[in-house]
């Protein structure tokens, strides 16, 4: 696996974030903080990849084929100045 692989770097944010709302949704069933480290939070973390990590990386390989319409009109307008040069 590349370590920069776009796709890998997009999904770390995701990864974070579902960390930690394990680490909050835990800390409310026990009543007090659960350090990310927490053997039922890994475990849920893990479940969560698992169930959602095909489709979070098919979305991601999506959006990063296709660029943002902003990001569209910006090459059509430079290569049209370039054909006008």
């Amino acid at each position: 696996m590349n370590p920069f692989d776009p796709v890998l770097l997009s999904e770390i944010p995701v990864i974070q974030k579902i960390i930690r709302d394990e680490m909050w949704l835990e800390g409310e069933r026990r009543g007090c903080p659960v350090p990310a480290h927490d053997t039922t939070v890994r475990e849920n973390v893990c479940r969560v990849i698992l169930r959602i990590g095909r489709e979070l990386r098919e979305s991601i390989e999506a959006q990063l084929e296709c660029p943002p319409p902003a990001m569209d009109a910006a090459v059509e307008c430079l290569s049209a100045r370039d054909e006008a040069a």
